[in-house]
């Protein structure tokens, strides 16, 4: 498993990010404070606070490639 933090602040950012996960096989959520959601869930991620940076948790080892496409919404740390 990896996480990572990613900012998904515009309505077109949460469309571009869910159009790239849902590519990948493997589970994704993502988690703000207590709220868990699936990363693959528009509805979901509007559910969530955006405004902060969230976590996305990849349950999968072999994510490189996911990481590459997902860069322009990595947050800096």
């Amino acid at each position: 498993m990896k996480s990572v933090m990613i900012k998904l602040s515009l309505v077109e950012n949460v469309n571009n990010f869910v159009n790239i996960v849902t590519r990948y096989p493997f589970e994704m959520d993502l988690r703000a404070g207590r709220h868990v959601v699936d990363a693959k869930s528009i509805l979901g991620i509007f559910s969530l606070d955006l405004s902060k940076p969230i976590t996305l948790e990849i349950y999968s080892d072999e994510c490189e490639a996911l990481l590459e496409d997902i860069k322009p919404f990595l947050a800096e740390e």
